[in-house]
């Protein structure tokens, strides 16, 4: 089986939106892009080490236990890590790391951001995102256009 990487940009969200609304200066919020981080498909979320956090100036949400290959430890989720990838950004929580731990992209960002690990060819690539083919899937529901008029059951 092969190993995916890929470059990521994370934003902290939090300094996004004071900076929209004018309380910060846009050049303060707080941004790093990562190179090769790990796409893995055992992890659930976004996992990043306590020092990219800590750059980031991310909050912590709550405390969770994670099960790791080391056995089980409490671990702090963060909350408003934004991050970019191929294209395609979303508003994630984030595991913390122990030590200095490689970054992981989990399967939640994955899934959200209709990305998909190609083990074989050792890539990661985008799911259709096109009117008649798109991952994203909404079974039972009907759908409308924006003015409110009905498009299918």
């Amino acid at each position: 089986m092969g190993k995916v990487t890929t470059q990521l940009t994370i934003i902290n969200r939090a300094d996004e939106v004071r900076a929209a609304d004018g309380s910060i200066p846009a050049d303060q919020v707080r941004k790093v892009t990562l190179d090769n981080v790990l796409v893995d498909s055992g992890a659930t979320t976004l996992s990043l080490p306590a020092t990219i956090i800590e750059q980031l100036g991310l909050e912590p949400l709550r405390e969770v236990l994670t099960k790791t290959a080391a056995g089980y430890q409490r671990s702090r989720v963060f909350q408003d890590a934004k991050i970019s990838v191929m294209g395609r950004s979303g508003i994630f929580q984030c595991l913390e790391l122990p030590g200095g731990d490689d970054p992981l992209l989990g399967v939640i960002p994955m899934e959200d951001l209709g990305l998909e690990p190609d083990f074989q060819k050792q890539e990661l690539k985008l799911l259709p995102m096109e009117p008649g083919n798109t991952y994203y899937m909404a079974y039972g529901h009907t759908i409308y256009e924006l003015d409110g008029s009905k498009i299918a059951d």
